[in-house]
């Protein structure tokens, strides 16, 4: 594999981006705008019902971040001229055919003119609505393939998966593709088209039936997982992630398609400035919960590696990989994690955060700093039913018969208890699957990429994803939790 110049081939390139509020879609944005200013376009494809209003999230939830302060600075008064010349918004929908374009002009000019489309577009919810996981997730991936194929000039096509769709598997997990009707504990009769009509049958029977929405949410949510489990996979979300990359690799044809799976993303290591992050997510519910002193004890293989990758070098895989397979059809599927070259273990997660929170105490709403101890952590499930039990659950119900008697005089107090076991166990609930997770993810082509970035000379220190340079200790202490506890109090 070789690579020619990065910076050269993104010059001149009109690239689609989908799903481009979305929190790796705006550092893709940032990153290339500021290194590649002769960048030809742009295209955000984002949903609103028209232009004016996609302009509004643009504004407001793109470029305003304090993601782009770089760019500002190098720009200056010269930003919102450079900004309408590059980026063009486009209202779309990626769960529907043509990804909803309604506007017949642009959908023209982006067919003749896009050279790459990188599909970013997803529901990232693990407890969300089968029918809405299943548009976006699942057919939206359909859809941005059926797409790509009608663009005249088109290179390359980056289509952002997961590396857990591969569920709970235990191992050396490979770069290898899943056949279309392909599940992972061999139940057989996985029919993506049938899981379509059976979504569309159930919803038009609640609304039939006069159901609330809040119920059709409810019992969708119940029905992803319950279909999820069926074939072998823990939650909605990689089920229908699985089925996205099943239906690309069953219809790409000559096309010249990349899957990409990022591991958990957290937040920027360096580019465009360490500690930039959006959202609270996966592990960083942990660490928030610990900091404020509401979860005191977990569960999990402390042992175990955790599989984490900075938000920057995920971006960096991929223009790397655009470049790399721009013109080249090919089978390849890149899993970009650390897990392979430079695991951290749960214990190491542990140790950051109670070091982390006893040198700079959260301050809770009252103005007082929160004490916290080293979080216990146990070692299966049924430990931590006993634990719960005797710990909490006893308490709670004296409590609760206390306060009735006491006319309430303890509400505060129950309340808060109640609170904090219930935010325990729905964390448990949501990533049970992962916290005795005992997979590594294979990373040999994504090591191809990175040695073909490393011979390529100047440009690999711009554009590495090396999880082998990453110190993990000053990465938590020095970045990582100080951009979560600034994301959460700003």
């Amino acid at each position: 594999m070789e690579l020619g110049s990065i910076l050269q081939f993104l010059e001149n390139k009109s690239i689609l981006i989908t799903g481009a509020t979305g929190f790796l879609a705006k550092i893709l944005v940032e990153k290339v705008l500021r290194v590649q200013p002769n960048l030809k376009k742009l295209y955000l494809l984002l949903r609103a019902k028209d232009a004016k209003s996609a302009t509004h999230r643009l504004n407001n939830e793109i470029i305003g971040k304090d993601l782009f302060r770089v760019l500002k600075e190098k720009l200056g008064t010269n930003l919102n001229s450079f900004v309408s010349e590059k980026i063009t918004v486009v209202p779309g929908d990626i769960s529907l055919e043509d990804l909803g374009l309604k506007d017949f002009i642009l959908r023209e000019e982006i067919l003749n003119q896009v050279d790459v489309i990188v599909n970013l577009a997803a529901t990232t919810n693990f407890d969300e609505r089968y029918d809405v996981a299943l548009g976006l997730n699942t057919f939206g991936a359909k859809y941005v393939l059926n797409f790509a194929k009608k663009c005249v000039r088109l290179k390359v096509l980056i289509h952002v998966s997961t590396a857990y769709v591969s569920g709970e598997r235990g191992g050396l997990i490979l770069e290898s593709p899943y056949g279309i009707s392909e599940t992972l504990n061999g139940t057989l009769g996985l029919d993506i088209e049938t899981e379509k009509r059976l979504v569309e049958e159930k919803v038009n029977d609640f609304r039939a039936k006069g159901a609330t929405e809040e119920e059709i949410t409810s019992a969708m949510k119940d029905f992803g997982l319950e279909r999820a489990r069926m074939y072998g996979w823990p939650n909605t979300y990689v089920f229908t992630k699985a089925m996205g990359e099943m239906l690309i690799e069953h219809l790409k044809e000559n096309e010249s398609v990349v899957i990409l799976r990022p591991t958990i993303v957290t937040s920027t290591f360096k580019e465009p400035f360490p500690g930039w992050v959006e959202g609270i997510r996966t592990i960083d519910s942990l660490a928030v919960g610990y900091g404020k002193g509401k979860l005191t004890v977990f569960l999990g293989d402390l042992q175990a590696a955790l599989d984490l990758i900075p938000a920057d070098f995920v971006v960096n895989s991929i223009i790397v990989a655009m470049v790399a397979h721009a013109n080249q059809p090919s089978d390849v599927i890149y899993q970009v994690g650390s897990s392979a070259s430079n695991p951290i273990r749960n214990v190491d997660l542990q140790e950051y955060g109670y070091r982390y929170f006893s040198q700079k105490p959260w301050i809770n709403k009252d103005g007082k700093p929160v004490k916290v101890a080293k979080a216990l952590v146990l070692g299966d499930m049924a430990s931590f039913e006993r634990y719960m039990t005797f710990r909490y659950l006893l308490l709670l119900k004296g409590l609760e018969v206390v306060n009735v008697a006491l006319c309430k005089y303890f509400q505060g107090t129950y309340l808060n208890l109640r609170s904090k076991i219930n935010f325990v166990t729905r964390l448990v609930e949501l990533y049970k699957p992962y916290l005795f997770f005992v997979g590594i993810f294979d990373d040999m082509n994504t090591e191809r990429l990175r040695m073909a970035l490393r011979e390529s000379g100047a440009e690999a220190d711009l554009f590495c994803f090396d999880p082998k340079c990453i110190k993990w200790d000053e990465y938590f202490l020095n970045i990582h939790l100080p951009g979560i506890v600034k994301y959460v109090f700003k």
